[in-house]
């Protein structure tokens, strides 16, 4: 099981100095209160039968990231059910991605764990191709509508876009800003969900919160017409690709080897689709006062100056946090 620090400090008490930074020394001193907290609510259940772990190890990784391991007695089994009564003592809203392998690492089972839905089913049993096939439309199900919900409520990636939005000359000009957003955002969200280029959150959130207050800004310098704001906009949304990537770190996604594409993809389509709901219910109001000069003259830049004021906000309080 895979936990963000801040997650797992819900399970045991691991910040002793309540300064919101959790050392390895403070880890260790909470290892065992943790483990046994995870050992304790997370049930596995083979033929109905519960079993219990027999070792169980735990680390802190250099990502912040929990790490629990719990080894189970090797048996014969048909049927494995495991339930995360960990996901009521969690944030509201926390989802926990779930992977069944076998042994030969092939997945039999996947899905997401929440308070709602805590517990999860795996049949071992030979390969039953429409029950494999159910379970990957569930789970690519699951992260489309948790990439759907993450744009919807990430008020800051919404702002960000606004900013350049607000202050675009029509389709082709908006067209061609959201598709760098795209783009780019892809790219880092692959590259951290696989491990390949990791940057703390505590670094990336302040940069996400400083790329709205930078657009803000040059809206109000450069007056209504932002020239090369595709360049912008593409590396920004580098920035913002990792913070869209924490997401998935924090269900446990990209902690295995395998299991990783489907989430990755079926996240990001629903972050694209996301994108595409609000941008056609805003950009015609926008496209609409714009045709207005009082607008052009006075709101724009009243805009862009909410979007500088709630930017900073962002950028002093997370910059404070961490």
């Amino acid at each position: 099981m895979t936990l963000a620090v801040r997650d797992a400090a819900q399970l045991a008490e691991l910040d002793d100095d309540h300064d919101g930074i959790v050392t390895q020394a403070e880890f260790a001193r909470g290892r065992s209160q943790l483990e046994a907290a995870v050992a304790r609510q997370l049930v596995v259940a083979r033929d109905g039968k519960v079993a219990y772990p027999q070792l169980i190890r735990s680390h802190l990784d250099k990502n912040n990231n929990v790490e629990v391991h719990l080894d189970f007695p090797a048996a014969v089994f048909s049927s494995l059910e495991i339930q995360s009564k960990l996901m009521a003592s969690l944030p509201n809203g926390h989802r926990q991605y779930l992977q069944v392998q076998d042994f030969i690492g092939k997945t039999i089972a996947e899905g997401l764990l929440g308070a709602a839905a805590d517990r999860a089913t795996a049949q071992i049993t030979v390969a039953n191709t429409s029950v494999a096939a159910q379970e990957t439309v569930s789970s690519f199900a699951d992260f489309l509508v948790l990439g759907v919900k993450h744009i919807l409520t990430g008020y800051d990636h919404l702002l960000f876009l606004f900013g350049l939005l607000v202050v675009a000359r029509g389709f082709v000009s908006s067209l061609k800003i959201i598709t760098s957003f795209t783009i780019a955002h892809s790219i880092t969200l692959a590259v951290a969900t696989f491990s390949l280029v990791q940057i703390p959150s505590r670094i990336v959130e302040p940069l996400i919160a400083a790329s709205i207050v930078y657009v803000g800004v040059e809206n109000l310098l450069r007056s209504d017409n932002p020239k090369a704001r595709q360049l912008l906009t593409f590396g920004f949304g580098f920035i913002h690709g990792f913070g869209f990537a924490s997401v998935l770190r924090e269900t446990g996604v990209g902690s295995r080897s395998g299991g990783i594409a489907l989430p990755l993809l079926s996240f990001n389509l629903g972050v694209e689709l996301g994108q595409i709901m609000v941008a056609a219910a805003v950009l015609p109001i926008i496209w609409k006062l714009r045709a207005s000069p009082v607008f052009i003259a006075r709101w724009a830049p009243a805009c862009s100056a909410a979007v500088v004021l709630l930017g900073s906000f962002w950028l002093v309080e997370r910059v404070r946090l961490n």
